[in-house]
């Protein structure tokens, strides 16, 4: 979608067309004018003139012939075209333009009798005309024309300047800390019309009920997180006693190595609700963070809850990858990268690839679907294919905290064939090592 700017630029434009659009019309129509002056009405005088002439000369063969300022009279006969100027000799009858070199541009000829009359009309009067009757007029058009346009792009730039400042607070308006003070009567601008007026304090409305429920979600968050915590550690103190036990049945000690697993998942999902609670409420602190070193600890948790799987866990890294961040939010992206990877493949290869600026982990598990990759971002999602337990938001968690702190992420997978995901670390540096790096 293409956008066209501010609507102040808009007006601007706008109002600029249109005093362009009308100053050409305005500069044509005097031309035209000019050239109606100079061809209708020259050789409509100097037919009048013409016929007047011949009307009293028929009377008195001594009526004078035209001689004025503006008007040259000649009559002579056929024989006599040497005593015309140059310009006029050998004319026909009708209208002509003669030469500019001469002092008349207009000539107009007739005949009666074998005598000629030739009137001469002076072609610097006729500009003289113009500049006064088109000219001038047009200055005044103009003039008016663009003080008028001045005048409305000033109204208008008043009437959309409070417009423009509203657009600007609600742009620069934290939605996770929304100051509804900024919508405040007595911070508009004083040239604020009525429907701004009542915009804002709708708006001022809006970032206050959106403040109380930010507030109210971090609240909820940080505080179940934290009351989750005492259960789920009495629950897997419990399941470590009985594992300890001799006398559990093979079923019962699955069972309950099963309530120690899940005790361990809940465990891992309240801590990344309230790390996403705390970095929402007043941020986390940015430090150099090792992504090989985050690796390697992730792995080391993740085999210890491995089972009976028969797994080949391999790092390879061309280089060590340090990224800012907060080193609780680096963790809980590749631990539940790694997390899946490692509960989706039963037997087979787990493939971990540390490169310039991203990492891609790759299992030989059971795979997606296409639907499935394209809804695997969604909370609580869990694909067809899924054989074990689990809540289905860890790649929701991955999602928030890669849109948190721009790291890219992509996924390929392919049903029955393992799946690919790749996450980008575009600030991150990197330290080339002399050889890969395998676990």
């Amino acid at each position: 979608m293409r956008f066209k700017g501010t609507l102040k630029h808009r007006i601007s434009r706008t109002f600029l067309l249109q005093a362009g659009a009308i100053s050409v019309a305005a500069v044509v129509s005097v031309l035209l004018a000019a050239g109606v002056i100079r061809h209708v009405l020259v050789t409509e005088a100097l037919r009048i003139e013409a016929d007047y002439f011949w009307e009293r000369y028929s009377i008195d063969p001594g009526f004078p012939l035209p001689d004025t300022r503006n008007l040259t009279g000649y009559f002579v006969t056929s024989s006599q075209d040497e005593n015309l100027p140059m310009a006029l000799r050998g004319l026909a009858e009708g209208f002509h333009d003669v030469s500019s070199d001469s002092d008349f541009t207009t000539a107009y000829v007739t005949e009666r009798e074998g005598r000629h009359l030739y009137l001469v009309f002076d072609g610097e009067r006729v500009n003289e005309l113009a500049a006064y009757f088109g000219l001038i007029p047009l200055m005044v058009v103009l003039l008016v024309l663009y003080l008028s346009v001045w005048l409305a792009y000033r109204a208008s730039h008043r009437a959309v300047s409070p417009v423009a400042w509203l657009a600007r607070e609600v742009d620069r308006l934290d939605p996770d800390a929304p100051d509804a003070e900024v919508f405040a009567g007595q911070r508009l601008p004083a040239d604020a019309d009525e429907e701004v007026r009542v915009l804002t304090t709708a708006l001022g409305g809006f970032a206050r009920r959106l403040d109380d429920f930010v507030e109210r979600e971090r609240a909820f968050t940080r505080d179940a997180s934290h009351e989750l915590r005492t259960p789920l550690t009495v629950i897997r103190v419990a399941a470590d006693i009985l594992l300890q036990r001799d006398d559990l049945s093979g079923e019962a000690c699955r069972s309950v190595q099963r309530i120690r697993r899940s005790s361990d998942e809940m465990e891992e999902l309240v801590e990344a609700f309230l790390l996403l609670a705390r970095e929402a409420e007043k941020g986390l602190p940015l430090q150099p963070v090792s992504i090989n070193d985050v690796v390697d600890e992730e792995i080391d948790k993740l085999s210890l809850i491995a089972g009976d799987k028969i797994l080949d866990v391999q790092v390879h890294a061309d280089c060590v990858l340090t990224v800012e961040a907060p080193s609780q939010a680096v963790s809980a992206v590749i631990g539940n990268l790694l997390r899946n990877a490692f509960a989706y493949t039963d037997n087979g290869c787990i493939e971990i690839r540390i490169r310039p600026r991203h990492i891609v982990v790759v299992d030989s598990g059971v795979g997606m679907t296409q639907q499935d990759v394209e809804e695997v971002f969604r909370p609580f999602f869990r694909a067809d294919s899924a054989r074990v337990d689990g809540h289905g938001v860890g790649m929701t968690i991955v999602r928030r905290l890669s849109d948190r702190f721009d790291w890219p992420v992509e996924i390929r997978s392919r049903e029955g064939s393992g799946t690919s995901v790749k996450v980008g670390f575009p600030s991150g540096e990197c330290t080339v090592l002399s050889s890969t790096q395998e676990n």
